[in-house]
């Protein structure tokens, strides 16, 4: 039965079927005009488009929203657009970034987690059903010009290799150009990145940043894009690093607030707050809530402890101004060309509050707390000398993250105020006249794809690519545009978390707090048990007065619509762990090694990233490398695994082979053999014998060469838990991105002689 187009509105179906044409029987073409060429163009002055995100950037850390960073490009849109003071996101960065790309909430997408946390239940796999059309696919199809800079996360981790498939990466979710990285997190001076799906080295530029990079080459595909096509409107998300962790601006961004956060944040929460009521971003009256008792005061820390955190700060302030500085460049290129007036620019600072992974302290290296090592302020300050420059990986406190909530507080995890309250900001000369405005209605990440639809005048597609679209579940925006006083037409939201949950009705919010960021395992052993808290928000933007007391059938109501839009959504059940859910077998997802114990490794393989690597965490492992040594030796890596920050590395020195391992960025251990590997072929093998008794344990490894033991050492401290995701990769004949040790050049270190094959095998 063929497929009944006549039910559909024009747009309703997509792809586009050109017309059909009744069959030739004239052979000569000189008798036969020539059917008109069928181009598919968006409906006539649809504008280009232009969406900026920030990444784990809190509310009122720009000054655009009453914070202490300066954000000049920010407030320049915002007075040249629309400030929207109530907007929100999802409480994390996966769930986040799928609404926003379309539209759908982020169990829709089946994104109740960040995709590398991933399991088996509907709402939670990381694979974004067909039913489900990204806007980009749609206004790709209608014919705009489509690009993506920047970072993906959207991924699932086992579709992350060479070996795909890439029907989930940017490329093939209607992104025609995508620059960046896929995973939740790079280096910022040395990062693993592709192009479409084509993996990059590092640039030999030794004043390398990555802000800088995709800046140049998003603007370098606008104006080509103008040029070639100016008939056609583009698309270009641009996905920023900053300011997620690691905090790393230029060098000489990080002075640039030295001494401005030596008050604490206790105080920048009150100052902030009176910019707040003053510039009109919160109402008058607005109390700030308390911070959760987990958060020191700041006139209780010693004098060391305030040295080292408001270092932390000043660091992570200059990374925030640098990104934004560097997304202005961006609108400046696109002003220049003469697209001012017809881009709507949508500009989102931040996806899911301020981080909470450097914990109470903060970290030089984040990955020491993710590995169950975290460090102390006595470390911290030996090595403040370093913090924010490329040989650390930096993370500031929880306490600034709750700053950055201000007036709300909580954090990335949280379903109250500071998980999902985020500031955006609209500029669109030729669709609204209000300039330098705010606007107050509830606003959600799921909006922004049908507003951009309904400014070019494009329908929701019912059909995509041969698949039924579930509908979209965001409201349009543009009702507000011009109509400051407009009743709110998003009147229900919920947000789910790992188990932490909130439900919006009409400016009243319920919430619950099930597991803290920072806290091991969740604080009641059924949700049943949950404390639930009760806001009205016209009163309270800050949540600072709970009424679950004073009105408990208010609270009641609340539960059951959250119950109600859970069953809807796809919410249940809600997966309240926490790390655990980072190991693919416990969280029941897929995994390309499956219960592998073995894997054969040849030469050229690159790039790959912890999930798409045998487990080499915690336990006794053999890499037996089949080689070929020329005549003169040979010199370079064999097999490396991680880099600066962790990671470790086989490889030939002076004609000996050498293993290095770096733990932590804190500890390195070294065992070197005695012989000079033989010209012609040679088997090198590296035996870990791991002592056991849980992780981030020690063991003793060896070097052999054709069977003869030629090296042996201690490795007292290994990673327990996990390299670095997706920021570090695996490699064959080289240690690409930066290096494991500074035993070799960080860039010329491939092998240079002939790889066979190495095999990696557990031994228990």
């Amino acid at each position: 039965m063929s497929f009944d187009y006549s039910k559909y509105k024009h747009g309703e179906v997509l792809p586009f079927l050109p017309p059909k044409q009744a069959p030739i029987t004239e052979p000569d073409w000189r008798k036969v005009p020539q059917p008109k060429n069928f181009i598919v163009r968006p409906p006539k002055g649809a504008p280009n488009v232009l969406i900026v995100l920030l990444d784990q950037t809190s509310y009122s850390d720009p000054s655009t929203f009453g914070g202490a960073i300066n954000f000049p490009t920010l407030d320049k849109l915002a007075s040249e657009g629309l400030t929207y003071t109530n907007f929100h996101c999802n409480s994390l960065c996966s769930p986040s970034r799928t609404s926003l790309l379309t539209g759908r909430n982020q169990h829709q997408n089946s994104q109740a987690a960040v995709v590398d946390g991933a399991t088996s239940y509907p709402g939670d796999t990381g694979m974004r059903p067909k039913t489900v059309a990204p806007l980009a696919e749609i206004l790709r199809q209608w014919g705009y010009c489509t690009s993506m800079f920047g970072k993906s996360h959207e991924t699932p981790p086992w579709e992350t290799s060479v070996a795909g498939p890439f029907d989930r990466w940017p490329v093939r979710q209607g992104f025609e150009k995508f620059y960046g990285f896929i995973g939740g997190e790079k280096s910022l001076f040395a990062p693993y990145l592709v192009d479409g799906t084509t993996e990059l080295g590092v640039p030999k530029d030794p004043d390398y940043h990555f802000s800088v990079d995709i800046t140049n080459k998003a603007i370098a595909w606008i104006r080509a894009t103008r040029s070639l096509a100016p008939d056609r409107p583009f698309m270009m998300y641009y996905a920023a690093g900053g300011s997620h962790p690691p905090h790393t601006p230029p060098k000489e961004w990080l002075d640039a607030y030295k001494g401005k956060f030596d008050q604490g944040w206790d105080k920048i929460r009150e100052e902030i707050l009176e910019r707040q009521i003053k510039m009109g971003v919160v109402p008058p009256g607005t109390k700030l809530a308390e911070n959760p008792p987990d958060i020191a005061r700041w006139d209780t820390l010693s004098d060391e402890e305030k040295e080292v955190l408001s270092r932390q700060m000043e660091v992570y302030a200059g990374y925030c101004e640098h990104t934004d500085r560097e997304i202005g460049r961006l609108i400046q290129a696109i002003d220049d060309l003469g697209e001012k007036d017809n881009t709507i620019v949508v500009y989102i600072a931040g996806d899911n509050g301020g981080t909470a992974i450097g914990g109470l302290h903060g970290t030089f290296n984040e990955w020491s707390n993710l590995n169950g090592a975290p460090e102390d302020v006595a470390y911290l300050k030996s090595r403040m000398h370093e913090y924010g420059g490329p040989k650390s990986y930096p993370n500031y406190a929880v306490g600034w993250a709750m700053a950055g909530s201000t007036p709300a507080t909580w954090c990335i995890n949280a379903c109250q105020g500071g998980g999902q309250n985020q500031g955006m900001v609209i500029r669109w000369p030729k669709g609204f006249k209000a300039k330098g405005e705010k606007r107050t209605q509830y606003a959600h990440f799921i909006d922004i794809a049908p507003t951009i639809l309904e400014a070019a005048g494009i329908p929701e597609p019912k059909w995509v690519n041969g698949v039924e679209q579930i509908p979209i579940a965001g409201t349009p925006m543009a009702y507000s545009f011009d109509d400051a006083k407009a009743k709110d037409r998003h009147t229900v939201q919920y947000n789910e978390c790992t188990g932490n949950r909130s439900i919006y009705q009409d400016g009243w919010m319920a919430c619950v707090m099930h597991r803290a960021p920072w806290e091991g395992k969740p604080r009641v052993d059924s949700y049943d048990k949950d404390t639930w808290e009760l806001y009205y928000l016209p009163d309270d933007f800050g949540q600072a007065n709970d009424l679950a007391a004073k009105e408990p059938e208010k609270l009641k109501e609340l539960q059951e619509l959250f119950h109600q839009e859970a069953i809807k959504f796809g919410v249940y059940p809600m997966d309240d762990r926490s790390f655990e859910r980072l190991n693919a077998t416990a969280a029941g997802r897929p995994d390309i090694m499956g219960d592998r114990k073995e894997m054969v490794l040849y030469a050229g393989m690159t790039g790959m990233a912890e999930n798409v690597f045998i487990d080499t965490l915690s336990r006794s492992l053999s890499v037996t490398a089949e080689i070929v040594i020329p005549k003169g030796g040979a010199k370079g890596v064999l097999v490396s695994q991680g880099g600066l920050f962790g990671g470790w590395s086989l490889y030939v020195k002076d004609g000996k082979p050498k293993l290095a391992y770096n733990w932590l960025a804190r500890e390195r251990y070294e065992i070197e053999g005695t012989q000079v590997l033989p010209e012609g072929k040679a088997t090198l093998v590296y035996d870990f014998d791991y002592d056991g008794g849980g992780p981030n344990k020690g063991g003793t490894g060896s070097l052999s060469i054709n069977g003869k033991k030629v090296g042996e050492g201690r490795i007292e401290k290994t990673h327990g838990a996990v390299w670095s995701l997706a920021g570090e990769t695996a490699d064959v004949g080289v240690d690409a991105y930066s290096p494991v040790t500074d035993d070799y050049d960080p860039w010329d270190n491939a092998f240079t002689g002939e790889i066979v094959e190495i095999r990696i095998k557990h031994k228990d």
